[in-house]
């Protein structure tokens, strides 16, 4: 009888604890996107494909509302396309009265979607104040809407000082800048900086999906949000840029290594395929 006590009890805790692992990650929603409707490969060498990608050039209002340092250009010297990856530049240098330059590219005007997975094959730099990111802009209807209220999604945001760190984002109205909703991921004994790993996103109109190589590790939905959930409002499209400097990462110092490049092998995006 003790026996059988003592299994029952083992059978309950097992049980308690395999119900707790999943509660997590396995009961949440995971959609299938299988059909690709755009991709870049990056397979010519030279300047990014101009079907594509667009540019966004100089400093922005306000450092780009971060206090970024760089000067963003389309200059070969801060982004080109050589041996199968487009390669982004963060330099030091005194250009257009900015201490930096680098690149921010967007496919504004030229590929915006609503839903579906978005996911790129990315090696990122390192160092204080080195802030590369692959994230979503909703369109702002010719100028008639703002930023928050247009929404964002930050697929990966890193700081460069925290190698093994990335963490997937999203702003809207009422929960923007410092109270926007994120989760990290962190990389067991590895770094993000020493070679490729897949990031993306699974979006329908109740839910974001976070993934890295394809482990899902955050959901966001419209409970999760304390405002108005406006990733179901029209298309977004794609940034993907490396800052220098700014309100999150701070400034560079003076172990910060010159020049720090972000690798990108490709770019795809699926929609469900029924």
């Amino acid at each position: 009888m003790r026996t059988k006590t003592l299994f029952l009890m083992s059978f309950l805790m097992i049980s308690f604890f395999v119900i707790s692992s999943c509660e997590t990650d396995e009961t949440q929603t995971v959609a299938t996107f299988t059909e690709l409707i755009m991709a870049d490969e990056f397979d010519t060498d030279g300047a990014p494909n101009s079907t594509i990608w667009g540019y966004d050039i100089g400093t922005g209002e306000n450092g780009w509302g971060n206090n970024e340092l760089q000067y963003y250009t389309d200059r070969t010297e801060n982004v080109t396309v050589q041996n199968g990856v487009l390669i982004i530049t963060a330099k030091q240098e005194e250009f257009e009265q900015s201490s930096y330059t680098s690149a921010r590219l967007l496919t504004k005007g030229k590929f915006e979607q609503t839903y579906g997975r978005f996911e790129a094959r990315i090696r990122l730099p390192y160092g204080q104040g080195i802030w590369p990111a692959f994230w979503l802009l909703g369109d702002d209807s010719n100028g008639t809407e703002v930023w928050p209220q247009i929404g964002e999604i930050d697929i990966m945001e890193y700081l460069g000082n925290e190698p093994s760190k990335i963490f997937g984002t999203v702003h809207g109205p009422g929960y923007s800048g410092g109270e926007s909703i994120s989760k990290p991921y962190v990389l067991e004994n590895d770094r993000f900086d020493t070679g490729f790993h897949i990031f993306g996103i699974e979006w329908a109109p109740d839910y974001i999906n976070y993934y890295v190589d394809n482990v899902l590790y955050n959901q966001i939905t419209p409970d999760d949000v304390p405002g108005e959930w406006v990733f179901n409002r029209g298309p977004f499209y794609i940034i993907l840029n490396v800052a220098v400097g700014g309100q999150l990462p701070g400034s560079p110092n003076a172990e910060t290594v010159f020049p720090q490049t972000m690798l990108i092998d490709y770019v795809r995006v699926y929609s469900r395929s029924n």
